[in-house]
């Protein structure tokens, strides 16, 4: 059995425990329990508070976590991760008054900024050469401008909006963060081989969500161009269409790549392209 912990409520809680159920891991959760064990796999998911997370990991109590980068960083535990998982991406940014004048992040030389992240902020300051006095406050950091406490404000940014309805405008990018696996150093043999299963659906789902599945049809003519652009896992499969001269072709594309993609292929002649949600990738 391996004990993994996660938020217990909130955006990183529920994205934590979607991905859990896309790896075929069944649980039970309820808003009322603080832990939960899987059914058919050997975990125990314990629903904790996410700045203690990443302690719990260092001491054992906790073998795994999946945590922000930013709160992992803050704790001051960046060795225990394992996996970026790709979610949950945001960024730790300054923030100023809309009406206030800056120009570069030196504008905050003795300035006072108040933040929930004093050492990733005080990491960034020292680096830039600019002294500020930092205020610690745990919560509603957006308000500290507006009652005087603060000139400036560093806090996690998503879509910005809530900056704007507080008067403020973000100015610089001090960190961005995403959600990571971690766990701990000194996990034995039986932990750690259940660590590297549970990564490896992992990073299945992940490929999945990255790629799209697509059949189409194109001139035999064509083929060539076709499997330039279509490269797949390994190559893409082709088979003869009853229509003299023409072929299906099956791959796998990139989500990146795949609007730039649709269009050479069909500049090349390709019609009929059907696209298709992968649930699972595995190399």
């Amino acid at each position: 059995m391996i004990r993994l912990a996660i938020q217990k409520s909130g955006r990183l809680s529920e994205d934590s425990l979607n991905l859990i159920r896309e790896c075929g891991i069944s649980f039970v959760s309820s808003t009322y329990k603080l832990k939960t064990e899987a059914t058919n796999f050997p975990l125990e998911i314990l629903f904790l508070r996410d700045d203690d997370i990443p302690g719990y990991v260092q001491d054992g109590v906790a073998d795994l976590g999946i945590v922000g980068q930013n709160v992992l960083v803050e704790a001051g535990f960046p060795a225990l991760e394992v996996e970026a998982l790709g979610f949950s991406k945001c960024r730790l940014s300054l923030a100023v008054p809309r009406g206030e004048e800056y120009s570069s992040v030196a504008s905050l030389q003795g300035k006072n900024i108040a933040t929930s992240y004093p050492e990733i902020l005080g990491r960034y300051l020292a680096g830039e050469g600019v002294q500020a006095q930092l205020h610690t406050i745990s919560g509603s950091v957006e308000i500290a401008p507006s009652i005087g406490l603060a000139d400036a404000i560093c806090d996690i940014v998503s879509s910005g909006s809530t900056l704007l309805g507080n008067g403020l405008r973000e100015v610089e990018t001090v960190f961005r963060s995403e959600a990571v696996l971690i766990a701990n150093q000194n996990l034995g043999a039986e932990k750690q081989h259940l660590l590297e299963k549970l990564r490896f659906r992992m990073q299945a789902v992940r490929r999945a969500r990255r790629n799209k599945y697509i059949i189409l049809n194109a001139p035999v003519a064509a083929l060539d161009q076709v499997k330039a652009l279509l490269p797949g896992i390994k190559s893409p499969t082709v088979t003869k269409l009853a229509e003299e001269g023409w072929v299906s072709v099956q791959s796998v594309v990139n989500e990146d790549d795949f609007w730039h993609v649709t269009d050479q292929l069909k500049a090349v002649g390709a019609e009929g392209l059907l696209v298709l949600p992968i649930e699972k990738m595995i190399s």
